[in-house]
């Protein structure tokens, strides 16, 4: 039966690496395989039928899709309003002009800007950004891009606003905060790898990087983000992080010799960082707030599925208030606004559909049984030994679809039942997965094209893996080895 049950995931991961297959494409034929053996070897809905379960199994994967896209279309659309406005033409101009130079300019938009971004939209957003400025500084575009893909893995885990740990706890039911905390406390113990990955990057360059700079940024963004995300959940572990980080780095910085004096400076930023300020204060706000139950949409149908969405606190929410609040005070509430809600919606059309096909095979497995399959054999056939290999299970989702959210929806079920048969707590292997997840992205073909278009390297995205693996590789033997350690020894439970 465990067999049986893997076929669908098997499929997907064959048809998009052996065949090259698109997520979506590859998604709907497993979730073809997966009706069929669900039907013939397992039982959706159980005793309550099959158009019980049909409709049911559809609410859940159509309402956990809208809510993740809520999340994306108003990142999203809030990246193409700045690139409209100029904001980060100024950005790239302007923001050297804080560091000094040397290789300081490099460290901050290669490493703090890129988390940044990725903890305010992700999406891509970081790598497509980041690469071209770090061109326009003078890096060539192959290590370019392989800086701004190391650079901005250590936000994914909490990227979008914590978009793939929400997703996670919207699939298994255990609080976003019980799931964050552990991943931001193994992403603080790894995060060396990354960090001395990105400053030999820049030495292959002859780039030298003082590590007591490296150190200030790297660790200060680390620190910051296990502290955000014990106070106040997943949402700005990534996203407020890097602002703290970029405001140490500034203020070390303004402790050493004087820089030159840029006439203009703050008034150019400041429009550039408005949507984030305002971002930052909704979401201060909405924690801060006695909320309750206000806002809250949830369903339950046939007493077996539900559904359950805090709007008022909702990252999709802050966000789109943040973007139109930016167009209001920025006087440009018609059409560039307009436009950006647009466009953004039209990329999204893809990505929406294949979410859609692959939360819906997410949720037949697990509503069918073909998820306990799995998790009985892996308990019997690896035992204690599967922390070893959890992260690289997330990693591996993330090379197929292109997307920590998306590896997060196809396997975090498989993990927290796999970790309730071994008797481990669910949300350390969660934590493990997403973590792979993330530095997954640093080798996913989707990213890598991404960024190697936006610096003109079409047919060169070998030449970056190859820069990037070694980091990845390295990453995921040590994070699986560490969730281990901890899981064996008792330390965490």
């Amino acid at each position: 039966m465990a067999l049986l049950a893997a076929l669908p995931i098997l499929a997907v991961l064959g048809l998009m690496l052996g065949l090259g297959w698109s997520a979506l494409r590859a998604g709907g034929a497993g979730l073809g395989l997966c009706v069929l053996l669900a039907i013939g070897a397992f039982a959706p809905g159980a005793e309550l039928g099959l158009p019980v379960a049909a409709v049911g199994i559809g609410a859940e994967a159509g309402f956990l899709a809208l809510g993740i896209l809520w999340i994306l279309w108003p990142a999203l659309a809030l990246y193409r309003y700045q690139l409209a406005s100029g904001a980060f033409e100024r950005l790239r101009t302007d923001l050297p002009a804080l560091v000094g130079g040397g290789a300081l300019p490099l460290l901050l938009v290669g490493l703090l800007l890129a988390l940044f971004l990725e903890g305010a939209a992700g999406f891509g957003t970081p790598v497509a950004l980041a690469a071209p400025l770090l061109v326009g500084l003078g890096v060539r575009p192959v290590p370019a891009v392989a800086l701004a893909l190391v650079g901005h893995a250590g936000a994914v885990a909490f990227g979008a606003l914590g978009t793939p740990v929400l997703a996670q706890a919207a699939l298994t039911g255990l609080p976003a905060a019980h799931i964050a905390v552990p991943a931001a406390s193994l992403q603080l113990a790894l995060g060396a790898v990354l960090l001395f990955g990105f400053r030999r990057l820049l030495a292959v360059e002859g780039v030298r990087l003082p590590l007591g700079w490296l150190l200030l940024a790297g660790y200060g963004f680390l620190l910051s983000s296990l502290l955000l995300v014990w106070l106040a959940g997943p949402a700005l572990g990534s996203f407020g992080a890097a602002l703290m980080a970029i405001g140490l780095l500034l203020a070390a910085v303004r402790l050493g010799p004087p820089l030159p004096a840029v006439a203009g400076l703050p008034g150019r930023l400041l429009p550039a960082l408005l949507p984030y300020l305002l971002l930052i204060l909704l979401v201060a706000t909405s924690r801060l707030l006695p909320l309750g139950e206000a806002g809250v949409l949830a369903w339950e149908w046939a007493g077996r599925y539900r559904g359950r969405i805090a709007l008022l606190q909702h990252p999709g929410t802050l966000m789109m208030l943040a973007l139109l609040g930016t167009a209001l005070l920025q006087r440009r509430a018609g059409a560039p606004l307009r436009v950006a809600l647009l466009e953004s919606a039209r990329l999204l059309r893809p990505v929406a559909l294949a979410l859609l096909v692959m939360l819906l095979l997410s949720r037949l497995m697990l509503d069918a049984g073909m998820v306990a399959a799995l998790q009985q054999a892996a308990v019997l056939g690896l035992g204690a030994a599967w922390p070893l290999l959890a992260p690289a299970l997330g990693a591996l989702g993330s090379f197929v679809t292109g997307s920590a959210t998306a590896s997060n929806v196809l396997f975090s079920s498989l993990q927290a039942g796999t970790a309730q048969g071994l008797g481990l707590p669910p949300a350390w292997l969660l934590a493990g997965q997403t973590l792979g997840a993330a530095v997954g992205n640093i080798i996913c073909p989707h990213n890598v094209v991404a960024g190697a278009a936006t610096v003109g390297l079409a047919g060169r995205e070998a030449e970056i893996i190859r820069r990037t693996l070694p980091v990845c590789l390295l990453y995921l033997a040590l994070a699986g080895g560490l969730l281990w350690g901890l899981l064996a020894s008792g330390l965490v439970g």
